[in-house]
């Protein structure tokens, strides 16, 4: 049960640490590249950027990419590669499936074997995997090159093809031709009809012969590797990770599982590097790790480790009091009568929703792993998880910095940091530091824009789905589990995580689709807003914050400085990050999942 999480985590870090090497060689521009890539490379090289070049370069980019994967997915009835004749989603979801993809989210309101080509999955999902994850990366290394105060930090669109180049498209060739050896399809077919073992199991046809089942496929190992590696998320299949063809065996869901962790721990390490503080970046490292280790150990110990509340007996009857201003004396009283438990053995625990081909303790694990990430890809239903087990991705989510994607997560905790830091030096009377360089109140107010973009972005649209039919007609669940449900959407959308509690009606389906999901359109429009505003307001704003740090005077080091590679220094970034979020989400964690588990509460049902 342990041995999973444990051995996923040891062997990550170890590999990370000559990942990291190599990532920073690569970014500081230390590798010779093979004739052909570099004479590509001169003319992509459109000369050095200042910060606000770079990130105008990444803003056109990203609107570029929008343009293109809106025109593509538009055109999928007409295009080639679509021998299921798939018609067009509704533009509401096209719009929202462009701008999850592009910010790297990948939360899908469609099912992809059911209303993605394959030149939808090849052309729009494949190539958005690679850039989108690239960015974030790109944009940390602005930043580290702010912080070592030089005149300009590189080029946009050359940072961006060694990013796709040289990390991601090596490590994608060898995880995918390991898939495929575990099982995993790849080709241009899209269907095959395979007879049933049941006879007719799938139902009779019109002149009574047993249908056959039709089975979707496709570049599947073309698309789950970046899925993983990128923290992308966005699967083949409606089932995502749980699909035995997307992810085969027990071995696969180890390596999508170390896959999806591999370039956020590495990351961490190479921070280090091109700064030359590798003990600060181990701190950094192990404040994440801990953290983790926490959210795995949560999410198993309420979920593996316990049964699923749904089905034990509940002997005695309880009577609650709710405020209600037309009962007498202002409450109503509510009684729950006795209920018998059902006949099912849970000496395994919660099995509700769980691929037991992994291993029991496998669900909790990934989904504690895949948030913390932001991958948002799942290999079993979050929905089912027992409600306070449901806090351990929130919380990932939340703080939305243990280790996080590629470059966005660090970039996440260098707002804590620096937050963290000024709290210190006001407690102790004197001028907060970072690398050596004051933080003033300029680096301060981006920092706290920066961070508050995170939580009005769940709560603003939480309240107000909650508080009306368009969250009220989508919850799958009433009362606490249902305000869950909306919770954890944005709260998706706006980590760039992109998982889901799945027990929402956002589906419109195709464009023609007579009975859509009724509030479909509403959650498709909120869903794409907040993942575009979420993305990069703090992606902008912290590159001006480290360049504006990155270029003052350094000042001496002396007896009153805050040492940033100390034990002591840890435990502030650790609790700066825990206090931050409790404030910021202990409310809605109160309505949702604690009230849950403890039982019922005075609304929704």
């Amino acid at each position: 049960m342990w041995s999973l999480p444990i051995s996923l985590m040891v062997f990550t870090t170890i590999l990370a640490i000559p990942m990291s090497r190599y990532m920073a060689w690569i970014m500081d521009d230390k590798y010779t590249p093979p004739r052909l890539l570099g004479w590509f490379e001169k003319r992509l090289n459109s000369g050095p950027q200042t910060w606000k070049q770079y990130a105008a370069a990444l803003l056109i980019f990203n609107t570029a990419l929008f343009i293109y994967g809106f025109i593509v997915l538009a055109v999928q009835p007409i295009a080639p590669l679509n021998p299921r004749g798939l018609g067009m989603l509704s533009p509401t979801t096209i719009f929202n499936s462009v701008a999850s993809f592009m910010t790297n989210t990948n939360l899908q309101h469609y099912s992809g074997d059911v209303h993605f080509s394959n030149w939808s999955q090849i052309f729009f999902v494949i190539l958005n995997q690679y850039v989108s994850a690239a960015v974030g990366l790109c944009a940390l290394t602005a930043i580290i090159r702010c912080f070592r105060a030089e005149k300009t930090v590189g080029n946009f669109f050359l940072d961006m093809w060694r990013v796709v180049v040289y990390m991601f498209v090596p490590v994608a060739f060898v995880i995918g031709i390991l898939f495929m050896q575990q099982g995993m399809p790849m080709t241009y077919e899209a269907t095959h009809q395979v007879s049933t073992l049941e006879p007719a199991a799938m139902g009779m046809a019109d002149n009574g012969q047993a249908k056959p089942q039709t089975i979707v496929v496709g570049p599947v190992a073309a698309v789950i590797p970046i899925k993983m590696l990128g923290t992308n998320g966005g699967g083949f299949y409606g089932m995502n990770s749980a699909h035995p063809m997307e992810n085969p065996t027990a071995w696969t869901n180890f390596l999508t599982t170390f896959a999806m962790m591999f370039f956020p721990f590495s990351l961490v390490l190479m921070y280090g590097r091109m700064l030359k503080r590798r003990r600060h970046a181990w701190v950094i490292f192990s404040v994440m790790f801990v953290m983790m280790a926490a959210t795995i150990v949560w999410s198993i110990y309420f979920d593996t480790l316990k049964p699923n509340p749904g089905l034990t007996d509940h002997p005695e009857s309880q009577t609650f009091q709710i405020p209600t201003v037309t009962a007498s004396g202002g409450k109503l009283p509510v009684t729950i009568p006795a209920i018998a438990g059902l006949p099912v053995d849970q000496h395994l625990g919660n099995l509700e929703g769980k691929e037991l081909r992994f291993g029991t303790s496998a669900g909790a694990t990934f989904a504690a792993v895949t948030v913390d990430v932001t991958c948002g890809a799942v290999n079993c239903e979050h929905d089912s998880l027992n409600p306070i087990a449901a806090l351990s991705p929130m919380w990932g989510m939340w703080v939305n910095c243990i280790y996080g994607g590629k470059g966005v997560g660090m970039i996440n905790l260098l707002l804590f940091l620096i937050i963290g830091i000024f709290l210190a030096g006001q407690m102790v009377g004197r001028t907060p530091e970072y690398l050596g360089k004051k933080i003033g109140a300029r680096e301060m107010k981006l920092a706290v824009i920066a961070l508050l973009v995170h939580p009005l972005m769940i709560l603003g649209p939480t309240g107000l789905f909650a508080a009306t039919d368009w969250g009220i007609k989508a919850e799958g669940n009433p009362g606490a589990h249902g305000f869950s449900e909306i919770v954890y959407q944005f709260s998706s959308s706006s980590a760039n995580n992109g998982s889901a509690f799945d027990g929402l009606g956002v589906t419109y389906g195709f464009n023609n689709n007579p009975s859509p999901a009724p509030e479909a359109r509403p959650w498709d429009i909120a869903a794409g807003l907040v993942m575009l505003f979420s993305r990069y307001l703090p992606i902008v704003a912290p590159m001006a914050m480290a360049a504006a740090l990155g270029y003052k005077k350094e000042t001496p080091f002396s007896l009153g400085t805050l040492r940033d590679n100390t034990f002591t220094f840890g435990c502030l970034l650790f609790g700066t990050i825990v206090i931050i979020g409790a404030l910021l989400f202990l409310p809605v964690a109160a309505l949702g999942p604690i009230a849950e588990h403890f039982g019922p509460i005075p609304f929704g049902g």
